[in-house]
Formats: C-alpha cells, structure tokens, sequence
C-alpha cells in the first residue's frame, strides 16, 4: 500500500500578493526560500483566503466551509472557540486517517476562558482582566486539542493576552504582570490589548521560538511510519512588527519587509529540517497568508516604493482584491510538477476536499460544504475546477467571482481607511455596484456595470443562490 504524504500547512499572517519575489518582480524584499519553494512546486497567482481578516480565513482553512455562513468578525479578547461542536476540522479528518497531528503557532480560534477564570472574576474595563483573576494552573478547554489537534504550542495571538506560551491546552508560565510592549516596534504600533503578561515576555522572541519548536517537531518525525500533518500558522508579518535582531536591514522595505524576510527564512529553515530528516519526497508542503496587508501598507509605498499588494487594489478587510487574493505555493515532488504557474480560481476553503482527495476520505455531506477538490489542478489533469468564489470580509460587502468578472455588492470594496494621495488616483463610482473585467482591470479601476447590465444580474442571482443554498461544493451538487 502506498504510504500517504506527510502535509504541511505554512501559513503567514498579514501577507501581501506582492511581498513575495516571486509574485512581485520590483518587490523591495527578499524571500529567496519562497521562491525556491515556488521553483520546486506550483505557483497560484487566483488564489484567496475567505476573508480580508484573520479568524474567518483559518476557519475556512481548517472546515472547507465559508465563515460567512456562520460569522464575520474576529475571535476577540478572551472570546470562546469558533468552531461549532459537530464541525470536522482538517485535523480531525487526517486523525481518523492515521496522521499525528500539531498546530504550532497562532490558534486565533478561541478557547474556553471561562473554564480557569475565578468564580468572582471582573473585567477591568470591557475585557482586561488582571492575571490573579485565573486559576493559571488548570487545563485551558476548547482550543486545538479538541478540534484534532495532539499537539499544540504557541501563544495563541500575539498582540492578545495572555502573553506566555501556551502548550497542548496549559500555560508554559503563569502571566503574572500586566502587558507592556516589549521591545517597541519600530513601524506600527504594538497593537497588543490589555490582559496578563509573563515576566519577561519579548515579542522578537516569538517567530524565532515558533520556527524552533516547529523545526524540533519535524525533526522528531524521522523515521516514524506514521504520517504526520503539521500546521504551523506564523505571527508574522503581523504587528507588533518586531523583526528579530538577525533579520533587521535584511529588506529594502523597512522593518516590515525586514519581518518578511524573517517570515521566508522560518520558511527556508523548516525545508531545510524536512530535507535532513529525509522526509521532503514524501511531504506535500502549502504555503499561503491568511489575508492581504494592514493598512502601514499604505506608508510603506510611499517611504520605500514597496507595494505589498503588488498589482491590486485594497488592503486587509478590503472586497478589493489586495484584501484577500494571496500567494499559495504547494510542492510535492513527484506529483506536482516542478516551477510551475497556475492562473486557476482557486480558494482557501479547496483544501479540505483537496486533501480528502489525496488521502482517501469521504467526506460527509454536511462537513466541508463550500470546498472543492483542486486535485486535478494540481496534478496537471484539468485547468480549473472552479469559475466561481464568493468574496467577503464583512456582512454588508460581497464579492461575486465567476470566471474574469467580479461584482462588488456596493459602489466599492473599501473598508480599511485609504489615504487622500491614494483614494485620488481612483474615480469615483456613482453606481450602486462595481463590475470588473479582471483579465483587464486586475487593479479595478474600471466599473463596467452599465456597460453589462446582464453579467450584474446574473453575478447577483449567483451570490443570492450560494447564499441561500447552504453549500456550493461540487460533490453537493443536486441532480439535475
């Protein structure tokens, strides 16, 4: 019997389509492991996460199923877990086929709080609570060891409290002071909530100790029969934008870019532990960001003509497309043919079905409902699999793909606040709703709504049908 693949899932935070070299020719920062990873696999330049913001994405990530079915917003401050109760996780799925399985990094699903918060425990404010207002000792509920996942560490969020590590379901050390950035970055702002800190928590400390521990766990995977997914979801580039000492000045693009080019070499750093431990033939790697640039993004252009969205428009929590089309390089050697590009529609949400596909599960009829199996794409047996992809970040603006056209549900798909130098380079749009011809207008400045009053009316009848419907997964499909 063939052995199944080992799946690695390296998932940045915050990532722009153009702050990889390899998606963005005049990019200021160098990502040279990226790239290889690119030569040495299949490049997606229409991939996209299904939400302009954290939460929603790796939910999607992890369900095969659209968050807007259930939700929009983050997971907040001391907030509960995400998941419903009866929702297959991708974990879970590769559990029940044999796999270990590990999250090492950012959770941002939610936990169950309450469970170690004191019985008298008061929120200073709407949600900071002081460190004596736990029991840090007791296990921590509902994060990734209940959703398929045996092995967890990291520190959940990094501008969250707590600000301590967190491994498997218990604090590594009780947070005992209140939070205080440290080291300041030096582009942002620290973006961290009030809440409990360990003595001497550094937030440079963070990438660096994730890439270590991840690099162990692999390391430890050698030789094993048993197959072994491993989701390493990185802090970075997300603020706090704290590059670590090695890595400052290795960019052009500032101290970002500088965390970028920390972000690659974490990247560079977990091919180079797969390589020595034997396991790189045998490993299907994915790389991806869970959405586009925060809005430093912005400045960035300007002070270093560095545009981290590359060709698009928008940034995180945008409908434009630099808020949620993303980089996403899968190799698998022997399969996936080597330095190859992809222009297939393709989203986030696919990996679940995809990977069922490749390791031989059957997923139920009510798991998974908006994932298709981009298998065939990969493996060079069909061009596309999908022609259509609902875009959104928050209740009131969607997105409408199908085929090169793409319908914004209001005149624009801002959301994040844009400057006056950049909103001037863009007309104004009188009509109610934008469509965008992407095969000319990848930038979308160009509204042909009145021009193809058909193609609105039926990207609309799209959008209210999978909607309405429940599900859009091919396999879903009714009989007709």
């Amino acid at each position: 019997m063939m052995r199944l693949p080992n799946i690695v899932i390296l998932y940045a935070d915050d990532l722009g389509y153009g702050d990889v070299g390899c998606y963005n020719d005049d990019s200021k920062i160098p990502t040279p492991h990226l790239d290889r990873l690119a030569r040495q696999g299949m490049r997606f330049t229409d991939a996209h996460s299904s939400s302009g913001i954290c939460t929603p994405s790796r939910y999607a990530l992890l369900t095969g199923r659209h968050h807007w079915r259930e939700f929009h917003g983050i997971v907040n401050v001391w907030d509960g877990p995400r998941f419903e109760a009866d929702r297959l996780t991708m974990a879970q799925m590769l559990q029940r086929r044999g796999y270990r399985t590990a999250c090492i990094g950012k959770w941002h699903l939610g936990w169950d709080w309450r469970a170690i918060m004191k019985p008298d425990a008061k929120p200073k404010g709407r949600r900071n609570y002081a460190a004596d207002q736990f029991d840090w000792s007791k296990p921590i509920p509902g994060g990734p060891l209940a959703h398929g996942f045996e092995h967890y560490f990291g520190d959940d969020v990094p501008n969250f409290p707590p600000y301590t590590w967190i491994e498997d379901d218990r604090v590594v050390t009780a947070p005992t002071i209140p939070y205080k950035a440290n080291p300041k970055p030096p582009e942002g702002h620290h973006e961290g909530r009030p809440g409990p800190m360990a003595e001497g928590w550094r937030l440079d400390e963070v990438m660096p100790e994730l890439t270590r521990r991840a690099v162990e766990w692999l390391q430890a995977q050698q030789g094993a029969e048993q197959p072994f997914f491993l989701y390493l979801p990185f802090t970075s580039p997300h603020a706090p934008i704290v590059p670590a000492k090695s890595h400052q000045g290795a960019s052009e693009a500032g101290p970002f870019g500088d965390f970028v080019a920390q972000s690659d070499a974490t990247v560079g750093a977990v091919m180079a532990a797969l390589d020595a431990a034997g396991l790189t033939n045998d490993t299907l790697v994915v790389f991806s960001s869970d959405n586009g640039p925060e809005h430093y993004a912005y400045e960035r252009m300007r002070k270093f003509e560095h545009r981290s969205s590359g060709p698009l428009r928008g940034l995180k929590r945008d409908v434009w497309e630099g808020g949620h089309r993303v980089p996403m390089i899968v190799r698998w050697p022997g399969v996936v043919d080597a330095n190859t590009k992809s222009d297939a529609l393709l989203g986030q949400v696919d990996l679940m079905a995809t990977i069922a596909s490749i390791v031989g599960f059957d997923l139920p009829k009510d798991q998974a409902e908006d994932s298709f199996n981009q298998l065939p794409v990969l493996v060079g047996e069909q061009h596309s699999v999908r022609d259509f992809l609902v875009h959104n970040t928050f209740a009131k603006k969607w997105g409408m793909r199908r085929g090169k056209w793409l319908l914004l549900s209001q005149s624009d798909g801002t959301h994040s606040r844009v400057p006056k130098w950049v909103a001037q380079d863009y007309a104004a749009n009188p009509h109610d709703v934008m469509l965008c011809d992407l095969e000319d207008d990848l930038g979308q400045r160009v509204n042909l709504s009145e021009q193809h009053p058909e193609v609105v009316l039926e990207l609309q009848a799209l959008l209210a049908h999978v909607r309405e419907r429940g599900h859009s997964a091919p396999r879903l499909q009714e009989n007709k």
